[in-house]
């Protein structure tokens, strides 16, 4: 019971924390704001570690660890700019399907048996990843590319989230909070580099306009209402990154994962009430099958 509160949690935590980035994200750079909240993130952790840290962690869980958290600023990426092309209710719910299902296969190769209603699960996110797709965007050839590529970038992020979940599981119990600091570290190192790639970029598109006389710009971190967003989604992130690792020291990975996935339903339900996101009723279905893929997984993974 404990590991589904605290998955649960988790669930709240990252739905929170993807609603903010993504809003954030849609005024401003997507890498910055990232950044800003894989620190805030960050700093949390630290403060948090010497109360649940062990005196010597194991470098295979601290790798883990890293890798964990490397997967989950990819993902975030990923997330972030799907939202931008897509509504909240198209990336959220296929990037929570891809992370459950690619979450469950991993459980798989590591031995664990879930039963035939988690098999039945992931072989039914198949067409709810295309009811939830079908339908998204305006109408228009525009809003279509758009669409696909929120659909896309969601089922990449899904990939990127089931690292992190199956990183956080590998780096086992015994080594306190040190794999979250661990995951924390590569979350911060992998969004700088993504900020220096893009500052660099941006300073060489800039160079080139200018005939070469326009030096590069440095990087800039989100000001005025994005960084609070940002911030706010940094404080959630860390909520979700802690509550899942102990979740997964409690339970099954397959089960753990799964109700972690539930996240978009958080996401959903923040975009509906405060930004008025109306949704059809094929994208209705469709999270409705996404939801029953979910509960499914979760129910078979116990077995």
């Amino acid at each position: 019971m404990l590991a589904v509160l605290l998955a649960l949690a988790a669930a709240i935590g990252y739905g929170t924390s993807d609603f903010a980035a993504g809003l954030a994200s849609r005024d401003v750079s997507v890498i910055g704001v990232t950044l800003a909240g894989s620190a805030i993130s960050a700093a949390i952790v630290a403060t948090a570690l010497p109360f649940a840290a062990s005196p010597g962690p194991r470098a295979a869980a601290l790798a883990w660890g890293f890798g964990a958290g490397l997967g989950g600023t990819m993902g975030a990426l990923a997330l972030y700019l799907g939202f931008r092309y897509a509504a909240f209710s198209v990336a959220g719910p296929l990037s929570a399907v891809g992370s459950a299902g690619f979450s469950v296969l991993a459980g798989l190769l590591y031995g664990e048996r879930p039963t035939a209603l988690a098999l039945a699960g992931i072989v039914l996110a198949l067409p709810a990843i295309v009811a939830v797709s079908v339908g998204a965007g305006d109408g228009s050839a525009t809003g279509r590319a758009g669409a696909a590529r929120g659909v896309v970038l969601g089922l990449v992020a899904g990939a990127c989230f089931a690292l992190l979940f199956v990183g956080l599981d590998r780096a086992g119990s015994g080594s306190g909070l040190w794999p979250v600091g661990a995951a924390a570290a590569g979350e911060v190192a992998a969004a700088l580099a993504a900020a220096i790639v893009a500052a660099i970029a941006a300073g060489r598109t800039a160079s080139t306009a200018e005939g070469g006389s326009r030096p590069a710009r440095g990087f800039r971190l989100p000001a005025g209402r994005a960084r609070l967003l940002a911030v706010i989604s940094g404080v959630a992130a860390a909520t979700g990154i802690i509550s899942f690792f102990f979740a997964t020291q409690q339970g099954l990975l397959a089960v753990t994962s799964v109700l972690a996935s539930l996240y978009p339903a958080v996401t959903i339900v923040l975009a509906r009430t405060i930004l008025g996101e109306r949704l059809t009723a094929l994208r209705l279905g469709g999270l409705a099958l996404a939801g029953v893929c979910v509960s499914l997984i979760a129910v078979g993974g116990a077995g």
